[in-house]
């Protein structure tokens, strides 16, 4: 059975595909990624929903590192799942606290699941490229309003 934080980022990602490649509301789409997804607990939701959010606030700053690190491509050129997968991690290791090697290795399986068969590979790559400046966009972002501390970070 699949734990809690990888449901939620599962979620997650469907979520962040469906805002990325259509004009509806986040909120919107939230509640019907939980509705659709009755079963899991309640941590499940408020996980997905952080993760969300918080990748969404901070989209200009992570897209803009990205971009540094998959500079072949325009970000917008990049398949839409492996963007996702790329700012939910980096937003996670960066900003949401969570060991890199933990979110790295989540993005990597859910590309293995979601995305085409490069993108593991990929993936891993710019992700492994963008952590040494993973302090540097933190700050960023602090600095820039889009993120509040708390207290578990």
């Amino acid at each position: 059975m699949k734990g809690g934080r990888r449901l939620a980022r599962e979620l997650a990602l469907q979520v962040l595909y469906e805002v990325d490649v259509t004009t509806h509301p986040v909120g919107v789409v939230l509640q019907h990624g939980f509705e659709r997804d009755v079963e899991a607990v309640p941590l499940v939701h408020q996980y997905c929903q952080e993760l969300v959010v918080g990748v969404l606030r901070c989209s200009g700053v992570l897209d803009h590192y990205i971009q540094q690190h998959a500079s072949q491509w325009p970000l917008a050129q990049v398949a839409v799942v492996d963007r996702n997968l790329l700012r939910m991690a980096l937003y996670e290791f960066a900003v949401g606290g969570v060991p890199y090697k933990v979110a790295i290795n989540e993005s990597v399986e859910l590309a293995k699941t979601f995305g085409g068969d490069s993108a593991p590979r990929f993936i891993n790559g710019v992700l492994g490229a963008l952590l040494p400046q993973s302090d540097e966009i933190r700050q960023i972002i602090l600095e820039s309003g889009q993120m509040e501390l708390n207290e578990k970070n």
